[in-house]
């Protein structure tokens, strides 16, 4: 199942199963995922065999039992080495089930063995060389890339059947005769090493009446070689199979792009044991809270936290970012980046397969899956062109010789000439290729995009909403002033204001507690946050109050004096907040949080690119325009609640697609409703990569209109493609009508027309331009 016509076929056999309630297709990866009311799947299994295809039971996620034996095959990457497998070990006693993954080349074996040696030596026999990685846990999402699945012998092949395709045609040429016997046992030796496959799959798409690229071949070839044009039939079907293979090339390279990503972790690690002594240890069985020593020039094999010495780490494998950064005792590594200068010994928070590079990794197989809205228009459009061309064709062979006497032979070999035009490869095959390419080419960049859905529609957007505090500003604020306004100190207003504000996770909070850190708080009763507006507690057996002006108005403690201290500081682009009890204000605090360097220039270039900035926040009108006039942000929304920032997406989305760049808990409702939702900042947080639609690795808001210049050069790709398969097409079905087409230049067209869309996908794979990449990152 690897195209949509066998989709097709599937959704059309399914259909008639009672109990299914939705099919969800996963070509890339050979997936089907089935929702079912079925007490077990045999009735979709048995339904699936009915029409040819193969197809064994994944179970949900999780660990796999312990009897699961995982090997790993690296000569198995396609259904017929999946095929083999089933017919050697299906009817093995004790072998329950066979979950198969060709993406990663893993083969899961349930069974009732004491001992999986026979199951590896049935493999063994059949020459796959299996690997057994595991007998308790199932298989990593993402495997390392082995290479083409293509061999030499198989090259080696087909290049001997090119040799004898193109003699028999010389042969030909030199009047030996289309259908003498040299020509005739040189074609049909050419045809039996390199179309022999298609001829097969041609054969299924018969019995099974699906109207693929793969009958279409067949049929013009069986018919070329009926009407005596022997050399024509072994070089068309040559070529085709050279373009199959040239394509599946292209395709794993393009797949396989992500994994190279795993190639950056080291396989073992230097490991302090309990005696003090550092010993070499395989990544993999590296326990959590290991303690790894990385040397200077050393890539770092997991993720940790470093427990002593300083260096400078290059984090652009997980970042994108170009400079290295500084990491001391506290700061947070990563697997894959590596340390430049200096020894870094760190305690491992993450053990091998979920690193924040192997999610990384996983995520972007799982977008790769994910059908992009250009897929679904190309696979309706491949789904009525095709059957409307063989209709063409037959129309073209049957009527003219029979309503006007036009000699058969002239009309048959045109109708042949239609069904190799009517493959529809370049067309089906453009726009996969050009999405998997550009997730590839987002995640070097330090730029994860769950599905080509996302990376589609940012070319569309004409809007971006953006957060105030840790985005445009670092989202470290540090308190600045502490004005009391009765009878009680500064250090009393700064124990009261920390002992609340510890139970809450705002910026503003943080830093008034950071600057209370080395004392003890007092014990807050009956606390509650005020959603929008601030916290409130009971200390000391009184009720007190923190938060913003929203808070004060409401309380009635926001009096002259209280007003005209806020202004003051808020003219100073500083936050406030008020301390006060439900009779009167306390003290006035404020907090001053700094512009990053990179906001400036990336709101220049999104307006540059025609995407409008707005700042929605939380926060005061004052600080808000302050940080907006300093960044050039002219619409800005202040004093938002939750609900506020939806409806502002709301309004937003009447002018056009909108996205939302936000923390993903306070934002969670503006952040749904948005066509896409960004996070900033995701390298170390789980939750950012597993929720975001796009999550920015590194905290550089100029990650934002790189990603959208990334799906405009995406978009203009997928243009491109469609528009050359297409009119590639029209072109040659008129030339073939006219008799100026051969079979020849119909199969190289295809060919060629396929070939061309592919590496044109392919080329976003390359490093980007400069002006895609002002920062060097």
């Amino acid at each position: 199942m690897d195209c949509p016509t066998e989709e097709a076929l599937i959704r059309k056999r399914l259909g008639s199963v009672d109990g299914i309630d939705r099919l969800d297709f996963d070509l890339i990866n050979r997936r089907l995922d089935a929702q079912h009311r079925l007490p077990s799947p045999e009735p979709i299994l048995a339904a699936l065999k009915d029409i040819g295809m193969h197809a064994t039971v994944e179970r949900e996620a999780g660990p796999a039992s312990a009897g699961d034996a995982v090997y790993l095959i690296e000569k198995m990457d396609c259904p017929t080495e999946e095929g083999l497998l089933r017919k050697a070990l299906e009817g093995m006693a004790g072998v329950r089930a066979l979950q198969f993954n060709l993406m990663s080349r893993t083969l899961t074996v349930s069974h009732d063995l004491p001992d999986p040696a026979p199951i590896t030596a049935a493999i063994d026999r059949l020459g796959m060389a299996p690997v057994l990685r595991s007998c308790s846990a199932a298989p990593p999402a993402v495997t390392r890339d082995f290479g083409s699945g293509i061999s030499r012998s198989q090259w080696v092949r087909m290049g001997v059947a090119g040799v004898l395709a193109l003699g028999a045609e010389g042969l030909a040429f030199a009047g030996f005769g289309e259908s003498g016997w040299p020509v005739v046992t040189m074609s049909l030796a050419a045809i039996a090493l390199g179309g022999i496959e298609t001829l097969k799959k041609g054969w299924i798409a018969l019995k099974t009446l699906s109207l693929n690229m793969n009958l279409l071949m067949t049929i013009a070839v069986i018919g070329a070689a009926l009407i005596g044009q022997w050399p024509e039939a072994a070089v068309v079907i040559w070529l085709f199979g050279i373009a199959e293979m040239i394509e599946a090339l292209s395709l794993d390279r393009a797949r396989n792009a992500i994994r190279k990503l795993m190639d950056l972790a080291p396989e073992t690690a230097l490991v302090r044991q309990p005696d003090g002594q550092w010993l070499e240890v395989r990544a993999d069985a590296v326990p959590m809270a290991a303690v790894i020593r990385a040397r200077p020039g050393e890539r770092i094999a997991l993720d940790g936290v470093v427990v002593s010495g300083a260096s400078a780490v290059n984090q652009a494998p997980i970042t994108g970012e170009s400079m290295p950064v500084q990491k001391k005792p506290g700061d947070t590594v990563f697997a894959g980046t590596i340390n430049e200068r200096g020894t870094l010994e760190f305690q491992v928070s993450a053990r091998k397969g979920d690193t924040t590079l192997d999610r990384i990794a996983r995520s972007v197989q799982e977008a790769q899956g994910q059908r992009a809205p250009t897929q679904r228009f190309v696979d309706r459009f491949a789904s009525i062109y095709t059957p409307a061309v063989f209709a063409l064709a037959i129309a073209i062979a049957v009527v003219p010789p029979l309503a006007f006497g036009q000699p058969w032979f002239d009309w048959l070999y045109k109708a042949l000439v239609m069904l190799v035009i009517a493959c529809p490869c370049a067309l089906v095959i453009s726009t996969p290729v050009t999405v998997v390419s550009g997730l590839a080419a987002a995640a070097r960049r330090g730029i994860l995009v769950k599905g080509g859905l996302y990376l589609e529609q940012g070319r569309l957007l004409r809007a971006v909403a953006l957060d105030k505090t840790g985005t445009l500003t670092e989202g470290r604020p540090k308190l600045t002033d502490i004005v009391p306004l009765g009878a009680l100190s500064e250090p009393d207003v700064l124990r009261i204001a920390a002992s609340l504000d510890a139970l809450s996770e705002h910026p503003v909070a943080t830093a008034i507690v950071a600057a209370y850190a080395d004392k003890r708080h007092a014990k807050v009763e009956h606390f509650e946050a005020l959603a929008g507006r601030g916290v409130k507690g009971e200390i000391d057996g009184t009720l007190y109050y923190i938060g913003n002006q929203r808070l004060a108005d409401e309380l009635g403690v926001a009096g002259p004096r209280v007003r005209a201290d806020m202004e003051r500081l808020e003219a100073e682009a500083k936050t406030v907040v008020v301390l006060a009890t439900a009779e009167q204000a306390l003290a006035v605090l404020a907090v001053a949080d700094t512009v990053r360097d990179s906001s400036k220039k990336a709101i220049a270039a999104l307006k540059a690119l025609g995407v409008e900035p707005v700042m929605l926040t939380g926060d005061n009108r004052k600080t808000a325009q302050a940080v907006a006039a300093q960044v050039g942000v002219t619409d800005v929304r202040a004093e938002m609640l939750p609900h506020d920032k939806l409806a502002a997406i709301e309004q937003l989305a009447q002018r056009g697609p909108v996205g939302m760049v936000g923390d993903g808990v306070n934002d969670a409702p503006a952040l749904a409703k948005s066509n896409i939702g960004f996070a900033m900042g995701a390298a170390g947080t789980d939750t950012a990569i597993e929720t975001a639609d796009v999550a920015l690795m590194q905290d550089d808001l100029r990650k934002l209109p790189e990603f959208i210049r990334l799906s405009r050069r995406v978009g203009g790709v997928l243009k491109a493609n469609i528009a050359f398969a297409i009119g590639t097409k029209a072109v040659f079905m008129v030339l073939a009508f006219t008799g100026h087409a051969g079979l020849w230049l119909a199969i190289l067209a295809d060919m060629g027309a396929s070939l061309v869309v592919v590496f044109n996908g392919l080329r976003l794979l390359k490093a980007p331009k400069a002006e895609d990449h002002p920062h060097g990152a």
